[in-house]
């Protein structure tokens, strides 16, 4: 470890210049040599959170589609076989996951007759607060705390963004949606409190210049935005004199992370410089920095949570990946039909299998983040090791509005908090609630007792002899 001699360079460090802000990754010069320097390392040793919601469920969670296994592996334990499932990317990634089978999002159902048909309207409230939305068009908006907010509020106090909150589709709609639902309910999985939902940012731009503009006038932002340099052209003289006190290994990872940080806003760039061109755009209400590339768009996003997890600007991000009703076509799956209309496969075989190419290909953009995670060190730990990514849909079968039997994985160790390579089938009527409290707990929030609907917290240490078949 090369430190400078006699002091240590604080993990806030920031380099800033005409209103660019950029935080450093993590450097060994930012521990003090001999004991001081182990404390530090274990206070510096932070766990991050991601949680992915992907709307309509699986096509391997109607009855004729599990029979098929499109979702769930048919072995539990470590010996499961992802062959033929929509989580088949996956596969590399197996050490990393914790799979959850059999869990229920209950609070998404209709608990009166006059809800009976919203399932779409408040599903996407239900899946990190795993409580029943009052239904209103109004500003009387009511559900809970989110599983994301709770951990922000416990974890993410002494980072410049507590939380960040990002999506694909369009969440801009305002008033009531349909079955007198708020549109609110629809638009964010975050929760501040019961009635503050979150914004979500769509655009990469916008979440770039969060992290990276902090600071800036807008004067100096228009600046920037109308040359075709870098931030980075902006602290280059704070760079230079940096790295002239950093050892080989830090000066590699400040390369390392400042090109990551250039290549990522060149991306940005060039998007907004096609989508501003006048050509036909394939979705021509995206805001100039948000790609037609679907898988473009979430990618930029993915490098987005690593950097900023790099950086420790944030440790806790919730990713809306789709919007219920989303008549979104991706040809990359291989189907061609419409998202929310492939959803109600009428429990037809090819119509299943439809279904599930577009669950795959969903589910394939994901070692992409695994991968941009696990390029990051901090002292004997990858990000990815570091991080807890929920993925998962508040609702189970979509050819019937169903929330059981929902799909659920994590990936990541979380810490320490989950060995991964194992599938758990949850016992019937396990609550989805009950893998969240049983995670968080694990993850350092032991005082938590009760989330949503939970019954109890759930043990990922059962031993594979009692798991259940």
């Amino acid at each position: 470890m090369n430190l400078i001699t006699g002091k240590h360079i604080h993990r806030r460090t920031f380099l800033r210049g005409m209103g660019a802000t950029v935080a450093l990754p993590f450097l060994d010069a930012m521990l003090p040599a001999g004991s001081l320097g182990r404390v530090m390392a274990r206070d510096l040793d932070k766990t991050r959170m991601i949680a992915i919601e992907m709307v309509h469920g699986a096509a391997g969670c109607a009855e004729v589609g599990a029979q098929m296994g499109l979702w769930t592996p048919q072995k539990v334990g470590t010996d499961f076989d992802l062959s033929g499932t929509s989580m088949e990317p996956l596969e590399p990634w197996r050490e990393h996951l914790t799979i959850v089978s059999n869990t229920d999002a209950r609070m998404a159902e209709a608990y009166r007759p006059g809800e009976i048909g919203g399932d779409h309207f408040r599903s996407s409230a239900v899946y990190l607060t795993q409580t029943h939305p009052r239904q209103t068009e109004g500003s009387d908006v009511y559900v809970g705390q989110s599983l994301d907010q709770m951990f922000a509020e416990r974890f993410g106090q002494d980072t410049p963004i507590p939380s960040m909150q990002l999506c694909i589709e369009n969440v801009d709609q305002a008033g009531g949606c349909a079955y007198g639902y708020s549109c609110v309910y629809t638009d964010s999985i975050s929760w501040a409190s019961p009635t503050d939902p979150l914004p979500m940012v769509r655009d990469p731009r916008v979440a770039f210049e969060q992290l990276f503009g902090a600071g800036a006038t807008a004067e100096q932002r228009q600046i920037r935005l109308e040359t075709d340099g870098s931030i980075l052209d902006w602290i280059s003289s704070e760079v230079a004199s940096l790295k002239r006190e950093l050892g080989t290994g830090d000066q590699h990872r400040m390369d390392q992370y400042l090109q990551n940080v250039r290549e990522l806003e060149r991306r940005i760039q060039l998007v907004v410089v096609q989508n501003e061109s006048g050509e036909e755009r394939e979705i021509p209400e995206a805001p100039a920095g948000v790609p037609d590339s679907f898988s473009d768009h979430v990618k930029l996003m993915m490098d987005i949570q690593a950097l900023a997890f790099a950086s420790d600007m944030t440790r806790v991000f919730s990713f809306k990946m789709g919007r219920d009703g989303s008549a979104r076509v991706y040809p990359e799956s291989g189907s061609e039909r419409p998202f929310h209309p492939a959803s109600h496969h009428g429990n037809n075989e090819e119509a299943l299998r439809q279904f599930a190419m577009i669950n795959r290909y969903h589910v394939s953009l994901l070692p992409y983040l695994f991968e941009r995670l696990n390029e990051v060190t901090e002292g004997d730990k990858t990000l990815l090791d570091k991080t807890a990514i929920i993925y998962g849909s508040p609702m189970g079968d979509p050819n019937i509005h169903n929330h059981r039997r929902v799909p659920l994985f994590i990936a990541g160790g979380a810490n320490g908090a989950l060995n991964g390579g194992v599938h758990f089938k949850a016992p019937n009527g396990t609550p989805m609630a009950n893998i969240m409290l049983g995670l968080v707990n694990n993850m350092g929030m032991e005082d938590l007792r009760e989330f949503g609907d939970s019954t109890g917290g759930f043990s990922f240490n059962v031993p594979s002899s009692s798991f259940a078949d």
